[in-house]
Formats: C-alpha cells, sequence, structure tokens
C-alpha cells in the first residue's frame, strides 16, 4: 500500500508524520519559555533524532530568544526553531545532486541490509523517468545472487548493465562501466558496492580502490559519492557515515526506508555532524518511491502549525 497517493501528497505530509515536534505541547507564556517548557523541547528533538549536537545548538539558541523576550508563543517559537534548521540545512545547492559534462557517475556504498540494491533501482528508474540514459554497474562480485537481482532491476527499469566475474575485482567492474558509458554516450552510470562493515578496514581499503579507479578513468567522477542508509535505524547512521565519510569523502546521502521511522531529524542530525547532506529520500516500496530531498517540503512539514 502506497504511503500517499500522488509525490505531490508525499512530499506536503511525509515529514509531518516522521518528524512529530508536538510543539503544541510546549507551553510558551506571554513572558518566554520556563524550564519545564525548555526541557519538554529537548525532549522532542532528541526523539525527533536531531542528534545530541544538533538539539544542544538549537537549544541554546532558542534559550537565548526566550530570555531575551524574543519568544512570546508557539508561532515565534515555531519561526525560530525554522530558522535555525534552515541555517543547518543550507541552501538548495547543498541537496542538489552534481553533473558530469558528458557522463555523470554515482559511487553507492553502505553497509549490508540498508536497501541499497532496491535504491539504486529506485534512483535509475528516477533518472529514466527524468529523461537520461542510465548504466549500472554491479560492483558487488561477491554474490552472485546479489548481481542477479541488480540485473532483473536494470532489465525492470530500462537500464544498461555491466558486470564482472563472480569473486573479481570491483574496480574492473567500475572500470569496464565507464569505458562503456563513454562508448555508448550513456548519460548516468551507478555504480553498486558490496555491503561493508564501516568497522573494516580492508574493505573500505577495497572501496577506496573503486573510486580511485573511477577517478583516473573520467575527470570529475564520480560526481557523486552517496551512502545509503537505513532511516530507521537512528543515531547509529551517524558512526555509518562517520566512517565512509573519512574514507571516501561523502557527498551526499540517500535516506531510505523513511515512510518506516518516526525519526526524520536524523536529516538535521547528519548535516549537523558530518556537514554531508540528504539528497534523496526513499519514501516506500514501488520503483517510483524515491525523491530528490526538498528542504522546503522538509522545514514546512516539520513546522507546520496544528
Amino acid at each position: 500500500m502506497r504511503l500517499f497517493k500522488t509525490k505531490d501528497e508525499r512530499r506536503s505530509g511525509l515529514w509531518r508524520r516522521v518528524v512529530d515536534l508536538a510543539l503544541t505541547d510546549v507551553r510558551v507564556v506571554s513572558e518566554g519559555m520556563d524550564e519545564a517548557s525548555l526541557e519538554a523541547l529537548e525532549e522532542r528533538l532528541l526523539a525527533a533524532d536531531f542528534g545530541v549536537k544538533a538539539t544542544l545548538r538549537l537549544m541554546d539558541e532558542v534559550e537565548t530568544l526566550a530570555r531575551r523576550g524574543k519568544i512570546r508563543g508557539e508561532i515565534q517559537l515555531r519561526d525560530a526553531l525554522r530558522e535555525r534548521v534552515a541555517k543547518i540545512l543550507g541552501d538548495e545547492a547543498n541537496t542538489t545532486l552534481a553533473e558530469g559534462e558528458r557522463t555523470t557517475v554515482y559511487l553507492i556504498v553502505g553497509v549490508n541490509g540498508v536497501g541499497k540494491t532496491t535504491s539504486i533501482a529506485k534512483l535509475a528508474h528516477l533518472f529514466i523517468q527524468e529523461g537520461r540514459s542510465v548504466l549500472i554497474a554491479a560492483g558487488d562480485t561477491y554474490r552472485a545472487g546479489a548481481v542477479k537481482q541488480l540485473e532483473h532491476w536494470a532489465d525492470l527499469v530500462g537500464a544498461e548493465f555491466v558486470r564482472g566475474l563472480e569473486g573479481g575485482d570491483p574496480a574492473a567492474v567500475a572500470f569496464d562501466a565507464i569505458e562503456a558509458a563513454k562508448a555508448r554516450g550513456i548519460d548516468v552510470v551507478l555504480i553498486d558496492t558490496a555491503g561493508r562493515l564501516h568497522t573494516n578496514p580492508g574493505l573500505m581499503e577495497e572501496v577506496r580502490k573503486v573510486k580511485r579507479v573511477v577517478e583516473r578513468q573520467l575527470d570529475g567522477a564520480p560526481h557523486e559519492t552517496l551512502i545509503v542508509l537505513d532511516a530507521t535505524v537512528g543515531q547509529n547512521a551517524v558512526s555509518q557515515v562517520r566512517s565512509f565519510h573519512e574514507a571516501l569523502g561523502l557527498t551526499g546521502i540517500l535516506l531510505a526506508k523513511l515512510d518506516s521511522s518516526a525519526r526524520g531529524g536524523i536529516v538535521v542530525a547528519l548535516l549537523e555532524e558530518h556537514e554531508v547532506p540528504v539528497k534523496l529520500v526513499g519514501l516506500g516500496e514501488s520503483l517510483e518511491d524515491l525523491d530528490h530531498f526538498d528542504s522546503e517540503a522538509f522545514l514546512d512539514g516539520v513546522f507546520a502549525a496544528g
């Protein structure tokens, strides 16, 4: 069952559902906010997965405004929080996907079990619906089942597909994919990588090698190095981003399974902790259930009145 009937409905209603701050329950009296109200707000931010760092920053700024008498009601509290969260999110350029001059290359990474394969299929479908040609590279050479599953998705969405030898070098698959894309004039290359624990140095070195090969094959590539995160794991996602960002220099996040989470504040926590923005969000199980992250829709949903 779809979460909402249309993409517009999803955009307008998703964030209200997954980031429930319940600000109507935070008492703001005429002279500002008392200690109990501040504690209640802090609890709501943490419960919505804004994370400790972002929560402390927001609380410090709200408390300062309250002391100065600049917050004198729920509307002013809502507006103050929205303005400060907007600063954390930054401008739209932070969440816009990069593009190459001819072929754009995406390196997709993440730990096991986050929904990386289906997220790649949805991303391929999104680009194809936008009128771009796509090639998917099966860089998980260790699991034959994973390659077959990805090939099935590629056929389903109308993307071209490159695989390597079972147990072969993932970097060789990336090399072949980019060469094929350049020869065929493909717009977008999505390079899958095997799911790996962010605590395994050997596997992290392997994916670094894949990135080095990509960099040598095409100027400016990979144009995006995206980590797929499971929105339901909450603050565990923060440590995953830390390790992959240190190893690869992530450019963005694809936040999957958001429809199953009630803690969408992780969008703010990740950016505050690591300055890595959420660029794509998974909203459900069907191919259409992936969308570009829209910071205005996020702010409208989280800070809607009532």
